[in-house]
């Protein structure tokens, strides 16, 4: 402490920092918008994770199971975060046609990536480092099918059509 500043502000200089602070005012609807987001993206990180199974580079089944697990929390993180935010917003409902259309996507997504996750395992399973040829081209196929709908219900998500 200087011997000008007076006593009463010395405490400013050993707080936390502004931003630290803006974290506990975002609201329920802050919070509500940013674990929505934050689901969403690990949604993409599956997606990423994934492609390098389905272009080849890797046949290590661990992928297949942090891809599982990014999925599992990602998919549960949108679907309940997004219905809550859709139910909070005093501006949508449930039944908006988006909303509908990402539902419907979402569970779209869920099931081509179980699929592509069934036929990975399956191609997997011969355990001799290698994959089977035509167990992973079908899986390939699940997991581009699902990117594609993944990246229609972001579409969904961002530009809100009918809202």
């Amino acid at each position: 402490m200087s011997h000008t500043e007076p006593v009463h502000l010395a405490w400013r200089r050993h707080a936390p920092p502004r931003r630290f602070w803006i974290a506990f005012s975002l609201g329920l609807y802050g919070w509500l918008l940013f674990l929505h987001v934050l689901a969403a993206f690990s949604i993409v990180a599956t997606v990423v994770v994934f492609s390098a199974l389905a272009l080849g580079l890797t046949t290590d089944a661990r992928v297949l199971t942090v891809s599982s697990v990014l999925w599992g929390i990602g998919g549960l993180g949108t679907l309940v975060f997004g219905v809550w935010l859709a139910l909070y917003v005093s501006g949508y409902h449930i039944y908006d046609g988006w909303i509908v259309a990402a539902l419907v996507l979402w569970a779209i997504a869920t099931g081509l990536g179980q699929r592509a996750e069934r036929e990975y395992r399956e191609a997997l399973s011969r355990g001799e480092g290698t994959a089977d040829p035509r167990a992973a081209r079908s899986a390939a196929l699940f997991h581009w099918l699902r990117s594609i709908v993944v990246l229609a219900l972001l579409v969904v998500m961002i530009y809100k059509p009918g809202a």
